[in-house]
């Protein structure tokens, strides 16, 4: 089986290199052992996506035929990693312009009382489904979000709302899925040993991206054909593996920042849910590099001169693709008067991979190291092989780190304060 993503690191700094390797095996073996064991919490994801999905994949199909037969707008409320996974690659995998018969709007995510409001006046001549996605059934911005629509649903349809409300959370008993029973809306669960995070291969994101017409097959089986091949603990086999130790040896080098970039503005979204699932899962124990990110070339005419000469704190991950659907050829123009005629008849793809080797080269040249991820294409089946791959790197990088990359305690303890202040509010004004 032939590797869909290349690896190539541009710069010399790291010691990592296949002399190195060895240096690191044995502590590769004993993580990767670990993070395989299936009693081990957060890590139900790493099982076969497809395997796992093969019970409910009927049912989701079933489910997003009904939405889209029935709807013209799908709100998905959820925060995190409970939407961050199906923005990204709803907004990397359709087109630019021309969406298909259904928006999808995303709410919950924020507590802003101006969107929701615009948000309430768009729907009044919408005909809308609702997709809210919690696992604990007890996120803040879910809740209140889910709390403002589904009144304004009822309000709309009646006593028949309930059956255009569809609820994602995990199988225990919480307030969501006690909601959902007491007012028959319709439950899909999400399976409990995976993080949000981690979720982007579950009903979370699987039934939104059907919805809006993403090949959810194909995205599984490249996840799955990346769980094939990213099961081997021998890091000269495992890319992903390669990739976690490089970050690893350019932090200990003094790198604290990690720049991840593409050349595709439809991968903006993808840089999010990137910069969650790294931070989220390395900082900790005042540990780990600091994800970021940008998109080329748009931002090298912003912060591209701090990346050339700025500060010697980051490294970037570039992501470039072999094959991208969509070109336009550069015509020819009598007058030549922005002198580029020799430019014609060459198409804008290319002039953008020069462009990316020219940013590598400029780079590395003022002191950036450069790791460039090559994906051969970007369609459904490289993105779901992509996202399994930095999933995969992301447990072996903060194994390394010696943190948990399946917790997130600092997300809780902002939870907890967030809740105490409400309700001092509360308190106090009552007296």
């Amino acid at each position: 089986m032939s590797n869909p993503i290349n690896l190539t690191n541009h710069c010399s700094v790291t010691e990592a290199t296949d002399n190195t390797w060895p240096v690191y095996q044995p502590f590769v073996n004993a993580i990767h052992d670990k993070i395989h064991e299936k009693d081990v919490s957060g890590t139900g994801w790493i099982q076969d996506p497809l395997e796992q999905n093969s019970s409910v994949l009927f049912e989701l199909n079933w489910l997003a035929e009904e939405i889209k037969a029935q709807a013209d707008t799908l709100i998905v409320i959820g925060v995190g990693g409970s939407y961050n996974g199906t923005k990204a690659l709803d907004q990397a995998l359709s087109p630019y312009f021309k969406r298909t018969d259904i928006e999808i709007i995303y709410a919950g995510h924020q507590l802003s009382g101006a969107y929701l409001e615009q948000l309430l006046q768009h729907l009044e001549h919408k005909n809308p489904y609702i997709y809210v996605v919690s696992k604990s059934g007890t996120t803040l911005e879910t809740s209140l979000t889910f709390r403002l629509l589904a009144q304004f649903m009822k309000t709309k349809y009646g006593q028949s709302y309930c059956e255009r409300i569809i609820v994602a959370t995990d199988g225990n008993s919480n307030p969501l899925r006690k909601i959902a029973s007491d007012n028959h809306y319709r439950c899909v669960s999400i399976p409990i040993p995976i993080g949000g995070r981690y979720s982007l291969f579950t009903v979370v994101s699987l039934l939104p991206l059907a919805v809006v017409g993403i090949d959810i097959m194909e995205l599984l089986k490249g996840a799955s054909a990346a769980s094939e091949q990213l099961s081997n603990s021998e890091i000269e086999h495992n890319l992903a593996y390669r990739y976690a130790i490089l970050r690893h040896e350019y932090y200990k080098k003094g790198y604290h920042v990690e720049l991840l970039a593409s050349f595709e503005p439809c991968l903006t979204t993808l840089h999010e849910w990137w910069k969650q699932l790294f931070g989220e899962s390395e900082g900790k124990q005042q540990k780990g590099l600091f994800p970021t990110s940008a998109s080329y070339s748009t931002d090298l005419h912003s912060i591209g001169q701090f990346i050339q000469q700025g500060s010697p704190i980051l490294f970037e991950t570039i992501l470039s693709f072999g094959q991208i659907e969509g070109d336009v050829v550069i015509p020819f123009d009598r007058n030549n008067g922005d002198q580029l005629n020799y430019l014609a008849d060459r198409r804008f793809n290319e002039i953008n991979c020069h462009a990316k080797e020219g940013v590598i080269r400029a780079h590395v040249d003022g002191g950036v190291p450069v790791i460039e991820l090559t994906v051969n294409k970007l369609d459904a089946y490289h993105m779901g092989y992509l996202c399994y791959f930095f999933m995969k790197a992301c447990a072996m990088s903060g194994c390394l780190l010696g943190v948990n990359p399946f917790d997130q305690p600092g997300v809780e303890h902002y939870k907890r304060k967030t809740l105490e202040s409400l309700t001092n509010s509360v308190v106090h004004s009552m007296k």
